[in-house]
C-alpha cells in the first residue's frame, strides 16, 4: 500500500512517474478537455462508493493515478508560488512537487470518502484565450444544494490537463498562490512545507 510518509527516494519517484504518466498520455490523440473531466469524476464516484471499505489509505492509492494523470501538478505548484519558483533551488523544486502532489492526492480522499447518491453532471465547455478551455460541470447532492465546479484545463504535448478548479466561484488555485506566497516571503521554504505536511496529515486522520 502507498505510505505518505517515511520515504526518502519518493521525490526523485514522483517526479519520475508524472513525467512517465505525461509521456503516456500524450500518445492519446484525439482525448478532449470533457473527456478528461468526465474520466476523472468517474474515478472519484468509483471511490466515494467503496470510501468506507477503502478507508483513508486506499482513497489515497486509488486516487493517486487518476489525479497525477488528469492534473498538471507541476504547472499548477509554478503557478501557485509565482515568482518564488525561480527562486528555489532544483532540489526545492522537486520537494516542492512532491509535497503538493501527496496534498492534492489526500484532499480527494480526504473530501470524497463516501457515496450517499452523488453525481456529476455536465453543463457546457467553452473555449479560452490562449488554446485553453473550461469544463462546466455540477455535483448532485441528495438533499443539499447542487455545487457548481468550473474546471480550467490547458492542452500539454497532445492531452488536457486541470490547472485548476473552481467550485461554487472559488478557484482553488487562487486560495493557494495568496497562501503559499506569503508564507514563502514571510516564513521561508521550510515552513512552507512543514504546513503542507501538516495539513496532509490532518487529512489522513480525519
Amino acid at each position: 500500500m502507498y505510505r505518505i510518509f517515511k520515504s526518502t527516494r519518493l521525490p526523485a519517484l514522483i517526479v519520475l512517474f508524472l513525467v512517465c504518466v505525461g509521456q503516456a498520455y500524450a500518445e492519446q490523440d484525439n482525448v478532449g478537455a470533457r473527456e478528461v473531466v468526465e474520466s476523472f469524476q468517474s474515478e472519484l464516484i468509483a471511490v466515494m462508493k467503496k470510501g468506507k471499505e477503502l478507508g483513508y489509505e486506499g482513497r489515497f492509492d486509488r486516487l493517486f493515478g487518476p489525479v497525477t494523470q488528469s492534473h498538471d501538478l507541476i504547472k499548477i505548484v509554478r503557478i501557485v508560488v509565482g515568482r518564488e519558483w525561480d527562486r528555489l533551488s532544483a532540489e526545492q523544486q522537486n520537494q516542492l512537487v512532491d509535497v503538493f502532489t501527496r496534498l492534492s492526492v489526500a484532499s480527494y480522499a480526504h473530501n470524497f470518502k463516501e457515496f450517499t447518491g452523488e453525481a456529476f453532471k455536465f453543463d457546457a465547455e467553452e473555449e479560452m484565450a490562449r488554446g485553453g478551455a473550461i469544463v462546466h460541470s455540477h455535483m448532485i447532492i441528495p438533499g443539499d444544494k447542487d455545487v457548481k465546479f468550473d474546471y480550467m484545463l490547458k492542452k500539454k504535448a497532445n492531452s488536457w490537463k486541470i490547472i485548476n478548479i473552481i467550485a461554487n466561484g472559488v478557484s482553488d488555485l487562487a486560495l493557494k498562490r495568496s497562501e503559499y506566497t506569503a508564507i514563502l516571503k514571510r516564513e521561508g521554504f521550510s515552513t512552507l512545507i512543514a504546513k503542507i505536511n501538516e495539513k496532509i496529515n490532518n487529512y489522513s486522520q480525519k
